[in-house]
């Protein structure tokens, strides 16, 4: 099973499909009555409409999650939505700006809809382990293969040191660490 679409609560309709619209999203063909936009890369979307659900307008909070939040948070700033600034989790709560080691997880920024429907972003470049099924591996965009394409090749950098020779199958070993990091399995080393 996979989840298809999000129920988002909203008071005028029109005023949210033009917001998601300005994000870039997707919109998809529907039954009359509904309307479905979809993030770009994203195999879920979002819904809403007259009577889709009984929650109150702005009642919702979703999570978006991104490789790059710094872009991410550009973006939406440009597309004029009103995003709070980037966080990142410490031990003793949060803390301005980007996690500085750049763990998945850790950094976010938050952003509400014109209901007031909360969207925390979050980045994700290593997945926790088995939350991606590990012979599935995809990218959302161009910018998310080369983010990936950058850490893989700072990492081989680092195999080729410790081996102390060049690697001539550098291809396979990016290959076998971007499918890994993606699924949250063991890194090659």
């Amino acid at each position: 099973m996979k989840i298809e679409a999000v129920i988002l609560p909203v008071a005028d309709v029109d005023r949210a499909k033009e917001f998601y619209g300005r994000l870039g999203w997707r919109l998809d063909q529907t039954p009359p009555g509904i309307v479905q936009l979809t993030p770009h890369g994203s195999g879920c979307s979002v819904q809403f409409g007259p009577d889709l659900t009984p929650g109150a307008p702005g009642s919702a909070k979703n999570y978006l999650v991104v490789s790059d939040l710094e872009a991410a948070h550009a973006a939406l700033v440009g597309a004029g939505v009103d995003v709070g600034e980037i966080m990142h989790v410490t031990p003793q709560g949060l803390a301005g700006g980007l996690d500085p080691d750049r763990r998945s997880y850790f950094s976010r920024a938050e952003f509400t809809d014109p209901d007031g429907n909360i969207w925390l972003v979050q980045e994700v470049t290593t997945r926790l382990p088995g939350r991606v099924e590990a012979d599935e591996t995809t990218f959302a965009s161009a910018s998310d293969l080369a983010s990936a394409l950058r850490r893989a090749a700072a990492a081989h950098g680092e195999h080729e040191k410790r081996t102390g020779e060049a690697d001539p199958d550098w291809p396979g070993w990016y290959a076998q660490y971007m499918v890994s990091e993606q699924a949250g399995t063991e890194l090659p080393s």
